[in-house]
């Protein structure tokens, strides 16, 4: 893919306006950033305005009935509707969220789409989440261990397991990848290129918490650096856009607190 250089807010213009309501009392309008890197066009804010009785109450519902029933040449990420695969991660009402989770009768006016900001944008509403994928498996999120295999499974004390899943279930362990929390955080904007940033440094933690790994030295070397952990200025961004109702900003100090702890 050619190289990407992310539009400025100048350079969106106004597109079409589509009104498929058909005089039914129960509307709105909903603008979706349209943008095709291969045309060479200006990205455009597309309007359409649709009949809410008939599709789903969440914000994908309404995407997937644009698409649908109105124009099929809108295009965007969709896969489980259950909030748990993390692919219909976008910007909505000025909010990193997931459209199968975000309720359109929470947005008060026209409801404003655009994909997850600061990254390169391969069609619409999809980003092109290569590079933040390849930051991930630089952490090697698997569990590494030296001592002999058991028997059967690596067993974990309820005590140590509740470590990664939280006693509301909302541990590190239950990040899923969605990147809301990194696109939406000043320093992985700027510094995207060596910082971790949020979604990515939770997942490490997920890895040092885990009491049954037995690669934690080798984990804080590869994170003691001014870049990769230390950009981090706890704006809390992060926490307060996460869908899953996340803590990534904790999971990152606690990291540091571990090399705190082990600098002495």
């Amino acid at each position: 893919m050619a190289e990407f250089k992310l539009p400025k807010n100048s350079e969106i213009r106004n597109g079409q306006t589509i009104d498929a309501s058909n005089g039914a009392k129960r509307t709105k309008s909903f603008q979706i950033y349209r943008f095709d890197p291969d045309s060479g066009e200006n990205p455009r804010m597309d309007t359409y305005k649709i009949d809410l009785d008939k599709c789903g109450p969440m914000v994908l519902d309404a995407l997937l009935h644009i698409k649908n029933t109105i124009d099929s040449s809108v295009t965007l990420r969709r896969s489980c509707r259950e909030g748990i695969c993390g692919s219909c991660a976008m910007n909505i009402d000025g909010s990193n969220t997931l459209a199968c989770l975000k309720p359109i009768d929470e947005v008060k006016n026209d409801v404003k789409i655009t994909p997850l900001p600061h990254l390169p944008v391969i069609k619409d509403l999809v980003p092109d989440i290569t590079h933040v994928a390849a930051q991930y498996a630089s952490i090697e999120p698997w569990m590494k261990t030296e001592s002999p295999l058991p028997s059967r499974e690596r067993l974990q004390s309820p005590e140590d397991a509740e470590i990664l899943n939280g006693a509301d279930g909302k541990g590190p362990a239950a990040c899923i990848l969605c990147f809301c929390c990194s696109t939406s955080c000043p320093s992985y904007w700027w510094n995207g290129d060596r910082f971790l940033g949020p979604a990515v440094l939770m997942q490490a933690y997920r890895w040092l918490s885990d009491t049954r790994d037995e690669a934690s030295g080798e984990r804080l070397d590869q994170l003691e650096d001014p870049f990769r952990l230390y950009r981090c200025h706890t704006i809390m961004n992060c926490t307060r856009t996460c869908p899953k109702g996340l803590n990534p900003a904790k999971s990152i100090a606690e990291i540091k607190k571990l090399l705190a702890s082990r600098a002495g």
